[in-house]
């Protein structure tokens, strides 16, 4: 049986406190690990690092991908260390890069194998273990542990341990205490379940250990494919380190996110969150690709932390959202259109079109195409927002209302909701007439006249409020409340508040001031990105300031960023991609894709792109596709399908957690995998396939 987190909390004495001001920033504090030459933690930057995905045997290929990740600016490379004679060959590859002048840190990963860790101990200058299988078997048991089982459990799990520990500290090599969602073992699954309190205390064993023996270069890692999980076990570790008066610093990364445009949304949401939180030391982007196109994307998520000042928030705030466990702010349902926002269901994708709406170029076409989309084949947003200030607005409101609502009766589709922006002067009642709802800032409430006319318009209102960074999350927050209250005694009850921020730590504390301050449930949220960089800085931006308070159960709809620098598809793309990667809407297949490594079994990322074609069109569908055992059926947990290298050019085909065919040939695999989804009721031939 899983715990209840709270019950264990109290029976821990544990104070859930994983930052000193949920409302401001500061970093935490934490020693200084020493990676040969690299610090990780104290005052040094995050650091970004990377793995190699060649044979680790392959000395010259893995020696020319290390020197490839150091020249992208790579700190720490890691290389997998399955056998002993794979441990032994780090030492010529470390001999290699220092006769060609490349000093940078290497890592041993380990997994199943302390002799391999003593071993690489003797060559590298830091080793990964993984608690879940550093000392347990591949199969895990579904057993019940007794208190005496338990504890002799660990003393095994200590013997074992013990010599690495020695070997580490005598050498001066440093330790990453690595958990995985993915690979717990039956001893903490039976007893703190698969849950992001399971994933702490499994690292805290192995650091009691080490602390035991007087060693203390130890880093630590919570990773999940789920960026949720991720986020709540280092909020959970932090809070118990905390507890205990540690300060060993965090290595951070989402495993298994994927490629493309989906891997990188994912690892933002879920590096993003925590380095936003003050959590963070050292980061790796896990992408399903070539490992050099990881480093600049981390370093694109490490710079927009390096330069953020300590700020503190304002002391009669309140958080009540659960930072360990997921809980969806209850809001009330607003219709805008055919789109419903908030009341439970998945956040909606609004576009923003800026600027107003009569000399916006070619609005009316742009508009049109969108409203004849195939959601089933192509994005297209629930809700458009234009600009309203003057007849010739209204006039090209009128016109584009009109072409929107005959293109969706025509081909069947909902119809596009639209939000008219007001401008100052603006006619309310003429808006509204034509619009589905009227969006005024929140300051406007206080105007009598344009109160009255809101009333009399009897449409939803979109209370605007601006966050900064500056400490006016508060302010912010508080005058969205106010003019909510005005708005409720005058009479208005469909109320949608907008938070527009163009800095994403302003969105995600304005985003918990308001939960804090509206009571449940409250109106519907609208989280605006408002920032126009180069199109893979709004990707970033837009992951962090959107996908951590969905995360955190907070926001009916979204606007990414981009209005100027991306196209309206592309903006509403990411949009939904940013809803999908946060696990809040689920509108195409989902995957869960390892970055590959020596342990790989065949080629990943041409395994993966080969899949995605095949399966691309399963909506709802989660696939994953694991390289090798080590993470594979446990991150596979909630996936509907697995594809697990097994043995050279064998594959083993999961449903969930069981394999149902071992060994299947790789040459039939994929067929092999389209049948048994075809079998299980979730396939459906793609549109071009079906008859006209």
């Amino acid at each position: 049986m899983t715990p209840d987190l709270a019950v264990l909390a109290d029976r821990l004495a544990m104070p859930l406190r994983y930052v000193a001001d949920v409302f401001g920033f500061q970093r935490r504090v934490t020693r200084e690990v020493r990676v040969g030459g690299v610090g990780i933690g104290g005052a040094n930057p995050v650091r970004v690092q990377s793995m190699t995905t060649t044979d680790t045997l392959d000395t010259a290929a893995t020696v020319a991908q290390s020197l490839r990740l150091a020249r992208v600016g790579c700190e720490v490379v890691r290389i997998t260390a399955p056998t002993i004679e794979d441990a032994r060959n780090l030492g010529r590859i470390r001999d290699a890069l220092r006769a060609a002048g490349c000093h940078v840190p290497l890592v041993a990963d380990i997994h199943f194998s302390p002799a391999a860790a003593l071993e690489a101990a003797r060559h590298v200058e830091k080793v990964r273990i993984n608690p879940g299988n550093f000392a347990d078997s591949k199969r895990f048991a579904v057993r019940e542990y007794s208190d005496t089982e338990y504890e002799a459990e660990l003393g095994r799990i200590a013997n074992r341990f013990s010599p690495l520990v020695e070997t580490c500290k005598s050498g001066n090599v440093a330790m990453r205490i690595g958990t995985n969602h993915g690979s717990l073992s039956d001893r903490i699954m039976n007893r703190f379940g698969d849950t992001p309190l399971g994933m702490v205390e499994s690292a805290l064993e192995f650091a009691g250990i080490c602390r035991s023996l007087g060693y203390h270069d130890i880093v630590f890692s919570m990773k999940a494919s789920n960026p949720k999980v991720m986020v709540q076990a280092y909020r959970l570790l932090a809070a118990r380190l905390d507890d205990r008066g540690w300060d060993y610093p965090f290595h951070l990364g989402v495993t298994e996110a994927g490629n493309g445009e989906d891997g990188r949304i994912k690892s933002a949401i879920g590096i993003g969150a925590l380095l936003d939180d003050g959590i963070g030391d050292t980061i790796r982007v896990s992408l399903t690709e070539d490992p050099e196109a990881e480093v600049p994307v981390a370093f694109g998520l490490a710079r927009r932390f390096e330069s953020r000042p300590m700020f503190e928030g304002e002391p009669d705030l309140v958080d009540r959202r659960s930072p360990y466990a997921y809980t969806r702010h209850r809001t009330h349902a607003v219709a805008i259109g055919d789109a419903r926002i908030g009341g439970g269901a998945a956040p909606a994708v609004i576009l923003d079109l800026e600027g107003h709406l009569s000399t916006v170029p070619d609005a009316l076409g742009r508009m049109t195409a969108m409203a004849a989309t195939d959601p089933e084949s192509s994005p297209r947003p629930d809700v458009i927002v234009v600009e309203v200030a003057c007849d010739a607005d209204l006039a090209a409101l009128g016109e584009l209302q009109a072409a929107i609502v005959a293109t969706s009766a025509r081909l069947g589709l909902p119809a596009i909701g639209i939000i008219a922006r007001l401008a100052a002067g603006a006619d309310v009642g003429a808006a509204s007439r034509l619009a589905d709802a009227v969006m005024v800032a929140s300051g406007e409430i206080d105007d009598a006249v344009t109160r009255a006319a809101l009333v009399g318009a009897a449409r939803p209102v979109v209370i605007e409020t601006v966050a900064s960074y500056s400490g006016t999350d508060a302010t912010a927050a508080e005058r969205a409340r106010r003019a909510h209250e005005v708005l409720s005694r005058a009479g208005v009850r469909d109320v949608i508040i907008a938070v527009r921020a163009s800095d994403e730590g302003a969105m995600v504390r304005v985003a918990r001031a308001l939960r804090g301050t509206l009571a449940e449930p409250a109106p519907p949220t609208w989280l605006i990105h408002d920032r126009d960089d180069a199109p893979d800085d709004v990707l970033l931006g837009a992951s962090v300031a959107l996908g951590a308070p969905l995360c955190d159960g907070f926001g009916d709809a979204v606007t990414p960023g981009g209005a100027r620098t991306l196209g309206d598809g592309a903006r509403t793309r990411l949009a939904f991609n940013v809803l999908q990667g946060a696990g809040a809407r689920i509108t195409k297949t989902e995957y869960v894709a390892c970055p590959s490594c020596g342990r790989t079994l065949f080629d990943l990322q041409e395994t993966t792109t080969r899949i995605q074609a095949r399966t691309s069109h399963l909506k709802g569908v989660k696939i994953a596709i694991m390289g090798c055992i080590v993470n594979g059926p446990g991150e596979m947990a909630d996936a509907d399908f697995g594809y697990v290298g097994g043995a050279p050019e064998r594959v083993n085909l999961y449903v969930g957690r069981e394999c149902v065919e071992k060994g299947v040939p790789q040459s039939e695999a994929d067929e092999r995998l389209v049948d048994l989804i075809r079998r299980h009721g979730r396939w459906v031939e793609p549109l071009a396939l079906l008859p006209v």
